[in-house]
């Protein structure tokens, strides 16, 4: 990476300025999105024949059977800049989108640029760096990046499609999680967070390059492991936040769930973040929502307010949370992960109950 930007890049605006919303990579909030998506249900075909996974599963890409050994596995995703420096968002966006796939259980093997640009109001030299950033990422792991789209946009956006492969009978999907199954998380949560923070000129340096490292860290190693373990069931923890994410994995399987908030991975300085108010919009329309209108989850009053809504922090290039079956060693996961120099801890467990919803304890209390 360069020691210093070039004139073009100095000169240009803060990106994170650009960016509408609370500066973190949120999705569309949870109910409205599925207000959109419900009266189109109809026109999804289930998943059915060489289509493994499709629209109506909510998993994390699109499966297609090609073989007996191989699935292609589809993907895509993008957003505004979350921090400022473009290499970075640019590094961040490509692990976000190749994180799909390895939720999926599979390999990147080749990806297109998505980019929206405003070229009257950032020099193209800017997104020169952005697309470096993302083409370093992918290379890391021999995914070919093949050109891409761009379009004029007053608002910048950045991502990538990618394409994968995995084999058909060790998928990781949503509905594969199991009553007794361990919750194992890989990365710490408060990207949201520091990216809000961030965004209103709240963040320490050293806690947005905690953040960075966390986010342009690719799943790859985690994905491995996993299937090393035996797990059938996993998702990355990206836009609904963990608790938000979790939800869809147990309504999809049908369970519940309770979680230690206390064996929770945090990133550093996120927990006086959040009392300080940097809290995306996003996040807390996941709360609100999965809190007090679904009734879904239930924060037992022994977790510390900062705690729990860390909990709901929407997040950009996440861990994945994995579902490891309850006779497997969660603990030899934990210890393997950890030895990639990974934060994961075993943070729950899958019980029986009313579908997708979540009970939040405080073991040290």
């Amino acid at each position: 990476m360069p020691s210093a930007p070039s004139p073009a890049l100095s000169e240009s605006p803060r990106l994170t300025s650009l960016s509408p919303g609370g500066g973190c990579a949120c999705k569309l909030p949870m109910g409205k999105l599925e207000e959109v998506l419900s009266p189109l249900a109809a026109g999804f075909q289930p998943a059915a024949g060489d289509l493994l996974v499709g629209a109506l599963e909510g998993d994390d890409a699109a499966v297609l059977r090609l073989d007996d050994e191989r699935a292609v596995v589809l993907t895509t995703d993008f957003f505004t800049p979350i921090v400022d420096d473009p290499r970075d968002w640019g590094r961040i966006a490509a692990a976000n989108a190749l994180s799909d796939v390895y939720a999926m259980g599979g390999t990147p093997l080749i990806a297109v640029n998505l980019a929206a640009w405003p070229g009257a109001d950032l020099p193209l030299e800017t997104l020169g760096e952005v697309l470096r950033g993302g083409a370093e990422v992918a290379a890391s792991v021999n995914c070919a990046v093949v050109g891409g789209h761009t379009v004029d946009d007053p608002v910048p956006k950045y991502g990538m499609a990618v394409v994968g492969l995995a084999h058909p009978d060790r998928l990781f999907t949503l509905d594969a999680v199991a009553e007794g199954d361990h919750l194992v998380l890989t990365k710490a949560l408060g990207t949201g967070v520091v990216s809000t923070a961030l965004k209103q000129g709240a963040a320490d340096d050293a806690t947005v390059r905690a953040a960075v490292e966390s986010m342009t860290r690719l799943n790859d190693g985690a994905c491995t492991a996993a299937r090393t373990a035996g797990v059938r069931a996993a998702t990355d923890v990206t836009g609904f936040g963990l608790l938000g994410h979790l939800h869809r994995m147990l309504r999809a399987a049908g369970l519940a769930a309770t979680v230690d908030a206390a064996s929770v991975p945090l990133l550093p300085g996120v927990t006086g973040l959040v009392a300080r108010g940097h809290v995306s919009g996003g996040t807390r329309a996941t709360m609100s929502r999965l809190r007090d209108v679904v009734g879904a989850v239930t924060v037992e009053e022994t977790v510390p307010a900062s705690l729990a809504t860390l909990l709901f922090d929407a997040q950009t290039s996440g861990g994945l949370l994995l579902a490891v079956p309850g006779g497997g060693d969660d603990t030899g996961l934990v210890d393997a992960l950890r030895g990639q120099g990974l934060p994961a801890a075993t943070i729950g467990r899958v019980t029986s109950g009313a579908p997708g919803t979540i009970t939040v304890r405080h073991s040290s209390v």
